[in-house]
């Protein structure tokens, strides 16, 4: 009977790991179907490629350096932008959220040394730092202003790579026309302080996020000592689950970024590993540990060139408050604060058509 029994589970055991096989091949064979690792082509209503636009996926060495971005732009009469993600390359976000930032750009989406594209295992990308980092962005900078004959260019950076775009355009401001900052970095330390506050307060009294809440406790988040790792474990989760991470619908990172990472078309299977061994190796930026102590409101608050930020009211990952209180350090020839009542950290994928038309009315008009 015993044995009867012991068979009894040993086949029902055989069907489980069969099933669980079954559905990891399977999803595997999808996330290769979804990896063409080709851009798409901009078509006209005939299907036919739309003349002078353009549509690749790069990859080069600049300054010795592995360097990979696509370059998006439905006509190559447009200015180029620039653009600088922030803890990882993000352009795959733009299969679901479509930013039509191309419509009015030549848009390059850089992936920076030791991310996505331009991850290489071979190489100490981790050893950059700042002002490497700073050094590399120029040096691409003028590769561009060589390649599509413009004296100057726009350059877009978000979250963390806010902290970079501004000190490329404070080392380089003969190379821009005009920043813009989405979920500008101030004092990054600070924001995180207001961010744990805030996490905690709103998980004091919800049952269901009780354990977490004793946890996070134990380790406050201070201006003085290191990040907690309790803090840094539960970061992305609890900010997403209130609402107040990369986007203000966004719930989960698995669902909101991961999966749609996995099927993006226009990265091969091969980029996507690159991607989050990236991500693996340089946690939640590969500069963190540089600007988490740094604080721009005393380091950086004048500028040679316009300065424009765009912040979602519900971000908590860079503080807008702080933004608001950045932006009213900042001296340039032109400045614009833009607050997105609807989004979070990301603005260009919550609200795009609203950017968008801030950009063509407030920001480019100005500069032709």
């Amino acid at each position: 009977m015993v044995r009867k029994q012991i068979s009894k589970f040993g086949r029902y055991g055989m069907y489980v790991l069969l099933i669980v096989a079954g559905i990891a091949v399977g999803v595997f064979l999808l996330i290769l179907m979804k990896s063409p690792g080709t851009p798409k082509p901009y078509r006209d209503a005939s299907g036919k490629t739309i003349a002078d636009s353009i549509s690749t996926k790069e990859v080069l060495a600049i300054g010795g350096k592995k360097v990979g971005f696509f370059i998006k732009g439905k006509n190559l009469d447009n200015p180029v932008l620039l653009y600088l993600h922030g803890g990882m390359p993000d352009y795959f976000l733009t299969e679901r959220y479509p930013t039509g930032l191309d419509e009015i750009f030549t848009i390059v989406w850089l992936d920076q040394p030791g991310a996505g594209l331009s991850f290489d295992a071979d190489a100490v990308q981790m050893q950059i730092g700042i002002d490497g980092m700073v050094g590399f962005i120029g040096e691409f900078v003028n590769y561009l202003r060589d390649r599509f004959q413009q004296d100057k260019i726009y350059v877009m950076a978000h979250s963390g790579g806010t902290y970079l775009g501004i000190k490329v355009i404070e080392r380089y401001p003969e190379l821009f026309k005009a920043y813009m900052g989405v979920a500008q970095i101030s004092f990054q330390k600070l924001s995180e302080k207001m961010a744990y506050d805030y996490i905690v307060e709103h998980y004091r009294t919800n049952p269901k996020r009780k354990a977490v809440y004793k946890k996070l406790i134990l380790e406050p988040v201070d201006l003085v000592g290191p990040i907690p790792p309790v803090y840094t474990k539960y970061r992305n989760y609890a900010m997403h689950d209130l609402g107040v991470g990369t986007m203000r619908n966004m719930k989960h990172v698995i669902t909101g970024i991961f999966l749609p990472s996995l099927l993006f078309s226009e990265y091969s299977f091969i980029d996507k590993i690159h991607l989050w061994r990236g991500k693996a190796s340089s946690g939640i930026s590969v500069i963190w540990d540089e600007l988490i102590n740094h604080d721009l409101m005393q380091e950086s608050t004048s500028f040679d060139i316009p300065v424009y930020l765009f912040h979602g009211v519900f971000d908590y990952t860079c503080s807008y408050d702080l933004a608001k209180q950045y932006f009213e350090k900042i001296d340039a020839p032109d400045k614009g604060f833009y607050s997105f009542e609807y989004s979070a950290h990301s603005p260009i994928f919550e609200e795009p058509e609203t950017c968008v038309k801030i950009i063509a009315v407030d920001i480019l008009s100005k500069a032709r």
